[in-house]
């Protein structure tokens, strides 16, 4: 968004969302994948696999490195995952008796999210904040 302040000076705020299907765990043996649907199945795992590793990292009190360039997808994600950004996620479950386990394998997954601690604020330069605090306070002192 862009603001005016009363000088007239043009100060802009953005923001970045990020939208990631993560396709659930693709179990070869049940889904029967072969030739490239086997290749894309592998890779998600690989992926889901790497932010595994990510968000267990981030929850760990004892991690000294976070393993953010080992996939694509955590490349990505993180400025969501332990950067300057509020973040969702949401787990999608399905109720059949015969997804009991990828149902489990997911909600344990999203407990482990939930756990990740960010602290998001406002990305603005350090000079232009300083001139607004200072006018905001001219402005308090001066109706007195």
């Amino acid at each position: 968004s862009c603001e005016t302040l009363q000088d007239g000076k043009k100060f802009f705020k953005c923001g970045k969302l990020n939208m990631v299907d993560l396709a659930g765990s693709e179990r070869q043996k049940k889904t029967g994948a072969t030739g490239e649907r086997l290749v894309e199945g592998n890779s998600i795992n690989a992926s889901l696999s790497a932010l595994g590793n990510v968000i267990k990292a981030l929850v760990s009190k004892r991690a000294k490195h976070v393993p953010f360039r080992d996939s694509r997808l955590t490349r990505l994600l993180q400025n969501s995952l332990g950067g300057n950004t509020k973040t969702v996620m949401i787990a999608a479950v399905g109720p059949a008796a015969s997804n009991f386990e990828e149902t489990m394998s997911t909600l344990r997954y999203a407990n482990r999210a939930k756990s990740i601690k960010n602290k998001p604020r406002v990305n603005e330069d350090p000079k232009d904040a300083m001139l607004k605090k200072c006018q905001d306070e001219i402005e308090r002192w001066w109706w007195w």
